[in-house]
């Protein structure tokens, strides 16, 4: 498992790390509209999967604004932002953020992302939530690009996450 801290302290990450070059595991989320989000909805598509802490912490408010600006320059790329927040709080967020771009999932219900893609945070004051990750996928689900960024408390390297998403 990649090594991530919290402000310098060590976070415990449960699930299974995903590598570049393998075939993307399924998972299954809540959308804002209350219906699930699958790694079959977005088949054909290039997608940014970004699992963040909440999306109520400066961190990831930045990162969230920041992938819906890059949305409108990716066409045919969906972004989704995964984080343990519920739905309704991510509906609220969105609307007085104004992300208008990007998919907000929650995996509250069964944390079938975090323990499929290795960051769902065991132990600490983070426990139960999502560790801050990139995950690019290709069309047919195959995984182009992975960030463990290692301090959940930073942003993560936006440059490599969207060419890896550029790439047809």
């Amino acid at each position: 498992m990649p090594k991530i801290t919290l402000k310098g302290s060590p976070v415990t990450l449960v699930g299974a790390e995903v590598r570049a070059g393998q075939k993307a595991p399924d998972f299954k989320v809540q959308k804002t509209d209350m219906s699930d989000y699958t790694l079959a909805s977005g088949k054909g598509k290039v997608r940014i999967l970004c699992a963040v802490p909440s999306l109520d912490t400066g961190v990831c408010d930045t990162e969230t604004r920041r992938f819906n600006q890059e949305a409108a320059k990716l066409p045919g790329v969906e972004i989704v932002t995964i984080s343990m927040d519920l739905p309704m709080a991510q509906k609220r967020w969105c609307g007085a953020a104004g992300v208008d771009k990007v998919i907000t999932a929650s995996d509250h219900r069964e944390a079938s992302f975090g323990r499929a893609y290795g960051c769902l945070v065991q132990g600490g004051p983070l426990d139960r939530f999502l560790a801050r990750a990139v995950f690019v996928l290709g069309p047919e689900n195959e995984i182009r690009y992975v960030e463990y960024v290692p301090e959940v408390s930073t942003e993560p390297d936006y440059a490599k996450a969207l060419a890896a998403a550029g790439k047809r």
